[in-house]
């Protein structure tokens, strides 16, 4: 009988320690934050592979308001986040605005 209740202590002490453990795991996999700016040389070549970007605001788990470039390389997309108060960001980011627009 006293294997049966230690086996049972055991149990609940594992299923205690996954509930505490599921909240932290669960809300750190989906946010997708820039937590620092990248120290970027806006050069011609950089600006040229821009393909596209996004504006991270200030809420839930983001820090740092941010403009997040999308950059085509050679094989594959990357992306870099750079400081939205910065005047050549601005500038890049009226050109892509652009760009996407279709004139009617």
């Amino acid at each position: 009988m006293e294997k049966r209740s230690a086996m049972k202590f055991q149990i609940l002490v594992l299923l205690l320690l996954l509930a505490c453990m599921y909240p932290s795991v669960a809300q750190g996999s989906y946010e997708n934050c820039c937590l620092k700016y990248a120290s970027v040389i806006p050069k011609k070549a950089f600006k040229r592979h821009v393909v596209s970007y996004r504006q991270q605001e200030t809420d839930g788990g983001c820090n740092i308001p941010a403009v997040v470039l999308t950059l085509k390389t050679t094989k594959k997309l990357r992306t870099v986040c750079v400081d939205p108060r910065l005047t050549w960001v601005q500038q890049l980011v009226q050109k892509l605005n652009g760009k996407n627009t279709v004139n009617v």
